[in-house]
């Protein structure tokens, strides 16, 4: 029953979103808990370490691990300064509308339409997860061929077809009601958290090694300890993602002010704590680090061998849960994303793209966009298994440089004096700020982001183009870097030349 408090409250939400001119159409069902989930299951340790252990190791050696708490470190700097504008802006697309309210509706709209092509690749990445756990859970799943390595090529043509079908369950899901995908969102997270827990202090108690071990590179590190730790990097910058989809759900979250600067910390702090705990289970418990196979079958490999079959499988059924919630996840706050630039006439058929059902209050057709054009990268498995990790690798680089597109405008309104704390939540309290240590984290965090971005596109032969002859991968993620901003400035040119266009928003102090 909806208590008179619980109405007000919502009223109030309603009327904060009227204040940056925008009618409230989403439906607000999302309270902290829920609001958690959206950024947890994005990051979905379980999915992403899952995906990315065996690379990590077979780059890195042992000692990938502590690219691990590095790359937390740097993330926490830029959700510090994304809880700051999650206070100041609870809008959808909120890469897009704060990048736009920092520095000019180009630049915003350059940040957005990076970051939702990022996330339509993140979704594809998050989909091909499925390849490191299914055929390990029972050989019934692998359809294709018989070798469920995603780096073989029937690994890889058989992820592509596993990826295809979880995206049009979580497509339907997208479409039906909030309110629905946000419970399998909250049971998911809450699952996957349990089974983290699980596994970590079952791997802990199966140690065949000391934590020393992690100061060894390991025969299998390329470059030496630098080089072991700039690529063995990847596996953490690829895990800890996403965590900015708290404030994009906050058009519907409740007092979402005072909610999402909260919940994307804790969801960044605690996926960030749960997976380097994981990393470091699976280094102790793994019965070997030079047999070659934790380079390859990764932690599937650990549990089966190190908890007992039955155990094992147990777990990674919730593994399989975890990366179909955070596929689920990521299209949602992709969704989003193109709902919100759609509001605003920033995107072909934005009529059709910005509509929302009034009875689910959910935008249907970007949802469908995003499931269509994720499982179109898909279909590049089946060319060649390279396309496993250039697609994992260009998602993060494409999200890394949006987040710098916020986080560098956000710096240059400090320096001039036009970012200052004040205002106050739905609650009366004082909004989320970093105060006078503002300047100096948020230059930290932009300098760490562009560094990370130059790290991740380095177009290393033996990451991108191990077996030789494909060049197009090895520079995949920089061509599609310039492929995105080619598109999105001949559109831009092609807007720009037509009446009647709608003027994404102005900046604001």
């Amino acid at each position: 029953m909806t208590t008179t408090d619980d109405r007000s409250l919502t009223e109030s939400d309603d009327r904060s979103l009227e204040e940056f001119g925008y009618p409230q159409e989403l439906h607000r069902s999302l309270g902290r808990y829920a609001s958690f989930a959206a950024g947890f299951s994005f990051i979905s340790v379980l999915t992403t370490v899952f995906q990315f252990f065996a690379f990590g190791y077979a780059f890195g050696g042992p000692v990938f691990f502590w690219a691990w708490p590095a790359v937390l470190a740097g993330q926490l700097l830029v959700a510090a300064c994304f809880a700051e504008l999650a206070a100041r802006y609870p809008i959808s697309g909120a890469i897009y509308q704060w990048s736009s309210r920092l520095s000019n509706p180009s630049f915003g709209w350059f940040a957005g339409w990076i970051m939702v092509i990022g996330q339509v690749v993140v979704v594809a990445a998050a989909a091909l997860a499925l390849q490191m756990v299914l055929p390990a859970l029972w050989s019934g799943f692998q359809l294709i061929g018989t070798d469920p390595a995603p780096t073989s090529a029937d690994g890889a043509a058989n992820a592509a077809v596993l990826g295809v079908v979880l995206l049009v369950l979580t497509t339907l899901v997208n479409v039906l009601d909030n309110r629905v995908m946000s419970l399998v969102n909250r049971v998911g997270v809450t699952a996957e958290i349990i089974g983290a827990v699980l596994i970590v202090v079952l791997l802990l108690t199966h140690s065949k090694r000391s934590p020393g071990i992690t100061f060894h590179t390991g025969t299998s590190a390329e470059g030496g300890l630098l080089g072991a730790l700039l690529v063995g990097s990847f596996t953490a910058a690829y895990v800890m993602i996403g965590f900015d989809s708290a404030g994009e759900m906050s058009e519907e979250t409740h007092q979402p002010r005072r909610t999402a600067p909260r919940t994307i910390l804790t969801a960044l702090g605690s996926a960030g704590l749960l997976g380097g705990l994981v990393v470091l289970g699976g280094l102790l418990a793994a019965p070997s680090l030079t047999d070659g196979r934790l380079g390859v079958d990764g932690l599937s490999y650990v549990l089966t061998s190190s908890l007992g079959d039955g155990v094992g499988r147990v777990l990674l059924a919730d593994v399989v849960v975890a990366v179909a919630v955070a596929t689920l996840a990521i299209q949602t706050a992709a969704s989003r994303m193109l709902f919100s630039m759609a509001r605003d006439g920033q995107l072909p058929f934005a009529g059709r793209l910005a509509r929302v059902n009034p009875r689910t209050g959910m935008p249907g057709a970007p949802a469908v966009v995003v499931g269509v054009l994720a499982a179109a990268l898909l279909l590049l498995a089946f060319a060649s298994p390279d396309a496993f990790l250039a697609i994992g690798t260009t998602c993060i680089v494409m999200l890394y440089l949006a987040y710098a597109m916020v986080t560098g405008p956000l710096l240059v309104r400090r320096l001039r004096g036009e970012f200052r704390a004040g205002g106050t939540d739905e609650t009366g309290a004082p909004l989320f700020s970093l105060g006078r240590w503002g300047v100096p984290v948020n230059a930290a965090a932009l300098l760490y982001g562009l560094a990370m971005s130059v790290n991740l596109a380095w177009p290393r032969e033996a990451v991108y183009d191990p077996s030789g002859g494909h060049w197009y991968f090895r520079w995949f993620t920089v061509l599609f870097l310039i492929a995105t901003a080619v598109a999105g400035g001949l559109w831009r040119f092609a807007r720009a030349e037509s009446p009647g266009a709608v003027a994404v928003p102005e900046a604001a102090a």
